[in-house]
């Protein structure tokens, strides 16, 4: 079973070298890593660069690919990058195709345990370990973003078939939480390693903040909400956040969104009945 992982990347100096170096450590050495540097204007490249001409087998197994400077986000750039990647790969190739984050350090096990998962259980299209982030006081702790049953977007990995299946990732903001959707509408199950831990040095989830009721609007619009599901959503976000006006500023976002839907018809339909079986499910 053999992995293609790709790392779209900007500005990753303080924590490339850390991720390639566990990746180097990996038990599980049946793998390609293409890395898509997405416009950096600092030294990302140049290590990555040294790395690689370190060794032999570097040289066969990491390639670097340099993108026009962009203004890169967490959400539709990153996909952007990683789609690069897949173009550069012969998918052929390949049985897993991984997209994973620069800051990420992996444990030795990570691949040999995915690899497990999809031998052993041929109905899973998506697995991960979960994602720790270091507190104030430097301890590891669960990043809780989401659930435990969760794919992140630093760490996801896809069964190639899955993969073709859902159409690849959608440049769009929750473009993590639509694969997932996607998955499960094409009959697939997703897998999560419970004792399976990365660590991630930089997390993103801080840039959202600021704007984090008009990205839900958005990202409401981007899965293919009508307007009464994105209502109820909003309306139980807010609760769960004990704000009023947190609720009107997610409308307020859905309802100016002007930009086509990366969803067909069929996929926001699943969707919309995949969210009325959850509305009311407290998370």
């Amino acid at each position: 079973m053999k992995f293609l992982i790709i790392i779209p990347l900007h500005n990753e100096e303080e924590y490339i070298i850390s991720c390639l170096e566990s990746l180097e450590k990996q038990s599980y050495q049946d793998f390609d890593c293409i890395l898509i540097d997405d416009g950096s204007t600092d030294k990302s490249g140049k290590i990555i660069e040294e790395f690689i001409s370190k060794e032999s087998k570097f040289q066969a197994k990491y390639s670097l690919f340099h993108l026009p400077e962009s203004s890169y986000s967490p959400g539709s750039k990153v996909v952007l990058a990683f789609n690069e990647g897949v173009k550069k790969a012969d998918l052929k190739n390949y049985d897993v195709i991984c997209k994973f984050d620069a800051d990420i350090i992996f444990p030795a096990s990570y691949l040999e345990e995915l690899a497990k998962i999809y031998q052993n259980f041929p109905e899973v299209g998506m697995a991960s370990g979960l994602v720790q982030i270091q507190n104030s006081d430097g301890k590891w702790i669960f990043e809780s973003l989401s659930s435990k049953n969760h794919v992140r977007g630093p760490i996801k990995s896809y069964r190639k078939k899955c993969f073709e299946d859902i159409g690849g990732l959608r440049p769009v903001l929750g473009w993590d939480n639509i694969d997932v959707m996607l998955a499960e509408m094409h009959g697939w199950k997703v897998a999560t390693i419970k004792n399976l831990w990365v660590k991630h040095l930089r997390p993103t989830a801080f840039k959202y903040k600021k704007d984090g009721a008009k990205k839900m609007g958005e990202y409401f619009y981007n899965i293919g909400l009508d307007l009464p599901l994105a209502t109820l959503s909003a309306a139980k976000y807010s609760l769960r956040n004990s704000s009023f006006v947190t609720f009107f500023q997610i409308l307020n976002s859905f309802i100016h969104q002007q930009k086509k839907r990366a969803l067909s018809s069929e996929e926001m339909k699943f969707i919309r009945r995949w969210r009325w079986k959850q509305i009311f499910r407290l998370k």
